[in-house]
């Protein structure tokens, strides 16, 4: 009996854990409500190339202290010891014959750059303006995340609402054909009526899965972008917006986009390290003034040591001739400096012909949304016509199906209308860097 109520209890205990891993995995199934807000967050935290973006902006900041290390001291401690055939010298390998004793000893060596006549200077100066071209790379490529968020998310969203166009064209298809085929066989149909509402339906159902198809499409790009390894269920709000006039002139639009464009900043930027690091280049031939400090003891020696020693020297280096090594480096960053000005020419060109195209679009969707719109009425009236026509036998199937066609292409191009223009409105906010 005691057996056979601890199979029970242990039945039970499976039932309930199988039971609750059921509901577990059913509850991971749930779609995850997102607004656009909410994705643009999801995928500045979690999208790898924002943190790419990151991680090059701090090395960019510890190559600065790199360079600035040069104009700070240096100091190391010494700790030698060597063994030797006593009073021997180093005869070969060199012009210096010095002598070698045998000794143990401690020290600390202390160098100073005194002066170079500004080249450190400029490499700093060169390594700030690159770490700050680098800010601003980073803060470009969060915002072509965010422009990708923004085209992925309406890109669902307009999916979404095209796989519900379809469905409804579906089911009005579905019903009419239902309804047809019952006349036909009440012998108040043609077979060429039944054959003309089978043949839209089963365009109805095709459109139908290439929207699904395309709706998945959409859904796996936004997980990506997101950052998510896997394809995600998302059930996406659409938050109500404004139609919002476009701009009568692009001209201010330009002169914005070319002071706030991360990327022209970075250009600048750019331009400024490379004419730093120029000048650094040609400070090459100047002087290096350095001094430096010894001090030390030896508690194991030969006689001739003494047990203590301490020395300070200046160095002055100037040099002479390199096979005009020193040339061809300042040349070669002249180059990079005239290089780096064109490049910001060709990008600034770049910027004003991208808002010019984004806002002709912005204007162009705009224009379309009252010719959609009027389209869409049009063809709800021309269907409710057509239907009636055919009703009372006035008109045969085939006028009723082009109007059904018009009906649900007017309804397609009104709501890719829509949502084109809320992304072009973005794309326009992207170009003048206004998308942040």
């Amino acid at each position: 009996m005691r057996m056979l109520v601890s199979r029970l209890a242990f039945t039970l205990l499976l039932s309930a854990v199988a039971v609750n891993s059921q509901q577990a995995s059913d509850s991971s199934r749930q779609p995850i409500t997102l607004t656009l807000v909410q994705a643009e967050q999801i995928a500045l935290k979690n999208n790898p190339q924002v943190t790419v973006g990151k991680l090059r902006a701090m090395i960019a900041h510890e190559f600065v202290r790199e360079q600035r290390s040069a104009l700070l001291p240096t100091a190391v401690i010494n700790l030698t010891a060597v063994d030797s055939n006593p009073g021997s010298r180093i005869a070969s390998g060199g012009l210096n014959n010095p002598v070698i004793y045998p000794r143990a000893a401690e020290g600390a060596v202390l160098s100073q750059l005194i002066t170079d006549f500004g080249r450190t200077t400029n490499l700093v100066s060169s390594a700030q303006a690159a770490a700050k071209a680098e800010d601003q790379n980073e803060i470009a490529t969060r915002a072509q995340i965010l422009l990708v968020v923004d085209q992925s998310f309406y890109g669902a969203l307009q999916t979404q609402a095209l796989v519900h166009v379809a469905e409804q064209t579906v089911q009005a298809r579905q019903a009419l054909a239902d309804k047809i085929s019952a006349l036909t066989k009440a012998k108040l149909k043609s077979d060429l009526d039944l054959s003309f509402a089978n043949v839209d339906l089963s365009r109805a159902k095709l459109l139908l899965l290439e929207a699904k198809n395309n709706a998945e499409t959409s859904f796996a790009q936004l997980s990506a972008v997101l950052g998510y390894p896997d394809l995600q269920e998302f059930n996406l709000v659409e938050e109500s917006g404004e139609e919002q006039v476009p701009e009568a002139d692009p001209t201010p639009l330009i002169q914005q986009a070319l002071q706030q464009r991360p990327e022209a900043n970075a250009l600048r930027l750019e331009e400024q390290a490379s004419e730093q690091f120029s000048r650094a280049e040609h400070d090459l031939w100047r002087p290096t003034v350095s001094a430096l400090g010894a001090v030390g003891e030896a508690p194991v020696r030969d006689d001739h040591i003494p047990n203590w020693y301490g020395a300070v020297g200046v160095n002055v280096q100037i040099p002479i001739f390199n096979g005009f090594l020193y040339n061809a480096r300042a040349k070669t960053a002249d180059l990079q400096t005239q290089a780096s000005h064109q490049r910001l020419l060709d990008l600034q060109n770049n910027i004003a012909r991208d808002v010019r195209i984004a806002w002709q679009d912005s204007n162009r969707a705009y224009e379309r949304l009252s010719v959609t719109r009027e389209l869409r009425q049009q063809a709800d009236l021309a269907l409710e016509l057509a239907q009636s026509r055919y009703n009372l036998g006035l008109s045969s199937i085939v006028e009723f199906s082009q109007a059904e066609l018009q009906k649900t292409e007017a309804d397609i191009s009104d709501t890719t209308a829509q949502y084109q223009f809320q992304l072009t409105r973005r794309t326009l906010r992207y170009v003048t860097g206004n998308l942040n």
